[in-house]
């Protein structure tokens, strides 16, 4: 299974997850309380991060894909960040950069 991923700053990590799990129909499957949150449906794996200095920004795009290695991560020809992971190694990094999360 592929899933297209997407990642954004947001100003208030706790107004956005009630926001964005309202938009989505799901609550996110992965949360670290004041840093991150992570949700996935049949068709996105969408995160958020909380970083004021750049609400509503994108961070970076990319697609968790059942078939894919390790996490990886490059940039295309205009700069936007790509990566490509499995969901395995998605929750392994999550860990290791955010912490480990209250829900999985």
């Amino acid at each position: 299974m592929r899933r297209f991923h997407i990642s954004l700053a947001v100003a208030d990590l706790t107004t956005s997850i009630r926001d964005y799990s309202a938009r989505l129909g799901v609550e996110p499957a992965a949360v670290v309380a004041g840093k991150y949150a992570m949700w996935r449906t049949a068709e996105l794996n969408f995160s958020i991060n909380q970083m004021p200095a750049r609400a509503g920004q994108l961070r970076h795009l990319g697609f968790e894909d059942t078939a894919a290695g390790a996490f990886s991560s490059d940039h295309d020809v205009n700069g936007i960040e790509w990566e490509l992971f499995s969901p395995k190694a998605q929750d392994e990094k999550i860990v290791e950069v955010y912490g480990v999360p209250v829900r999985a």
